[in-house]
């Protein structure tokens, strides 16, 4: 496969498998213009009892060429080993490890890493897989991931709450899932299984990665860890604008709608610099690559947990009116499969389990793609396929980074105020239909519960519950409650109810965790009409196109989902430690 290409030129984004990387374009200009206004962090003094040992790592680091690059290699080395325990070595280690590569790769083309690897693999898994006939490669294939899945969920010991029999539910809540989609596929002759093949495995490993290691579950709490001071920082503004006191109430409209404003205005910034670009550019190529999707597709998928349903399609926004059926129905599928970064700060200042929710985002890239492939196969040529391409939208780009943080801003407020006004009428008129149906009920003699909205879709997602792996000890009905709730309303709803409603506390930790994962998605009636609006606006001639594929999408970004929550309850195996506030291994 041609080597692929990063170019910023314009503004632009661009990966390209064609040519050498170009890495003098303006959005290196600008992270290196940031650089330079920043001052060298004072340098780390050792006390006395402690010197033996800086002076012990300077004998290791080398003498430097220059007192400056002496004095940081000595702060920063001494600094990882004599805090190694204290402070922990791992978190300044890795973003110490990501500025460096990401600062050389501005000078240095990326060919020195990349083409040593595809001379490996082309050697050795090129090599192996041709020793398979052809037709023997996909049912191979198949095989070998069924083995990975079932090694991988019933090796590891049984827990009192995760016994080898819940994951045999969650196994074949999977299949069946699975199942329904190929059934009720738009052509099954067209099935494109090593898509949905890969996008399985790559699912499955991303779950095994943090539920399972030590390592997955310590990067992903410093993630979350991140995410949360988020809510902090806006903290500070809503203390200026009204008191240190009613900033700490814990209300919606105080310690959300805040955060939500701020963190949008922080993804316009990292847009105008490029960085975000460059992160979608990145794993949209490997999913590209890896299961074989049109660029539009893989640039969608990739963007989809990172800025919203809606914004991910504006990125494709020149591709859209070229769009096949197949590649329209994947771009609403991924809007449906996941939740943004702009409403994920709202989740984790419910108390949600941020470890979940943020490998809840990652697993939807490559699921929404292999279940969307699944239902809607390919059977039209694409405008985009061997190229990835991240254009920017050059009429309405910010004129500084500050113009930039503005626009965020308005932007985040009225999103927020969006989801302000969309949870009252939401919950209004959920009150109003639960009072008409107690009414009606009364007359059946449904009393005791009384029927409502939430008591009638518990019953008719009761199955998807039980297929989820939830256990069997009064879990089922509860969880059921709120998997319809979300589908119906949405997932602040349900959320709100899981984190603040009496009768959800005695969820088991399996139980809750699989809810977190079951829910995180934006597969409701609301997200519905927004996904036609976005794309029948950016697309007028494709509206119909667009209406007549919706209900497909939100099903299969609902199915897409809920695989996530199955694989969840295939691999946990020590559930508390999602529900425990501990710190985060440095």
């Amino acid at each position: 496969m041609a080597e692929p290409q990063t170019r910023a030129n314009l503004g632009r984004a661009v990966v390209e498998p064609v040519t050498d990387s170009d890495h003098n374009g303006q959005r290196g200009s600008a992270i290196e213009g940031v650089s330079e206004h920043q001052q060298p962090a004072p340098a780390y003094v050792p006390p006395p009892s402690e010197k033996h040992h800086t002076q012990d790592v300077e004998k290791v680091a080398g003498q430097p060429l220059d007192d400056t690059e002496s004095q940081q290699r000595r702060w920063w080395i001494a600094g990882l080993v004599l805090r190694r325990r204290a402070l922990g070595w791992l978190k300044p280690f890795l973003i110490w490890l990501c500025i460096t590569l990401r600062l050389l790769f501005f000078h240095v083309s990326i060919r020195i890493l990349t083409k040593p690897m595809h001379l490996i693999w082309n050697h050795t898994g090129v090599c192996f897989g041709q020793l398979i006939p052809a037709k023997w490669r996909l049912p191979a294939g198949g095989a070998f991931v069924v083995a990975i899945f079932l090694v991988g969920s019933f090796a590891s010991p049984e827990t009192v709450d995760n016994t080898r029999a819940n994951r045999a539910v969650s196994l074949f809540g999977l299949v069946v899932f699975i199942a329904v989609l190929a059934a009720t596929s738009k052509d099954r002759k067209r099935i494109q299984w090593h898509t949905v093949i890969t996008g399985m495995l790559c699912q499955f490993v991303v779950a095994l990665f943090v539920l399972r290691t030590k390592a997955g579950f310590d990067i992903f709490s410093f993630i979350s860890e991140l995410a949360r001071s988020l809510l902090g920082f806006a903290g500070l503004g809503t203390s200026f604008l009204t008191t240190p006191e009613i900033a700490k109430l814990p209300w919606f409209l105080i310690s959300v709608l805040p955060a939500i404003i701020f963190f949008i205005a922080l993804v316009q910034l990292l847009y105008y610099w490029g960085v975000l670009q460059w992160f979608i550019g990145k794993f949209a190529v490997f999913f590209f690559w890896a299961l074989r999707v049109s660029g539009a597709e893989a640039v969608v998928a990739a963007a989809s947990p990172f800025i919203g349903q809606g914004e991910s399609a504006v990125l494709i926004k020149p591709f859209v009116p070229h769009l096949t059926l197949a590649e329209l129905h994947q771009v609403m599928t991924s809007g449906f499969a996941t939740i943004a970064g702009s409403v994920l700060v709202a989740y984790l200042a419910f108390g949600v389990n941020p470890q979940a929710l943020i490998s809840s985002c990652v697993m939807s890239i490559p699921a929404s793609l292999a279940v969307s492939k699944l239902r809607y196969p390919e059977s039209e040529e694409t405008l985009t396929a061997g190229r990835v391409v991240v254009p920017d939208d050059e009429d309405n780009r910010p004129v500084n980074a500050l113009h930039a943080f503005a626009n965020g801003a308005w932007l985040g407020l009225k999103i927020a105020g969006m989801i302000l006004s969309t949870l009252l009428v939401i919950l209004a008129l959920l009150g109003l239909v639960n009072a008409l149906l107690t009414w009606f009920g009364r007359y059946l003699n449904i009393d005791s519960p009384p029927l409502t909205v939430q008591l009638i879709v518990g019953y008719i997602c009761y199955p998807i519950a039980f297929l989820l792996g939830v256990p069997r000890n009064g879990d089922l009905f509860k969880v059921a409650r709120l998997i319809g709730l979300k589908l119906i309303t949405n997932e602040f709803v349900a959320y709100a109810e899981l984190q603040t409603n009496p009768d959800y506390a005695s969820l088991s930790p399996r139980s809750r965790l699989i809810a977190t994962y079951a829910l995180c998605g934006f597969a409701n009636l609301g997200s519905l009409g927004i996904q036609i609006g976005v794309l029948s606006q950016i697309a007028p001639s494709r509206a119909g196109d667009v209406s007549r594929l919706a209900v497909s999408a939100l099903i299969t970004g609902a199915i897409s989902t809920l695989t996530s929550a199955s694989i969840a309850g295939l691999l946990v195996t020590d559930e508390a430690q999602f529900f425990t506030p501990t710190a985060a291994m440095s």
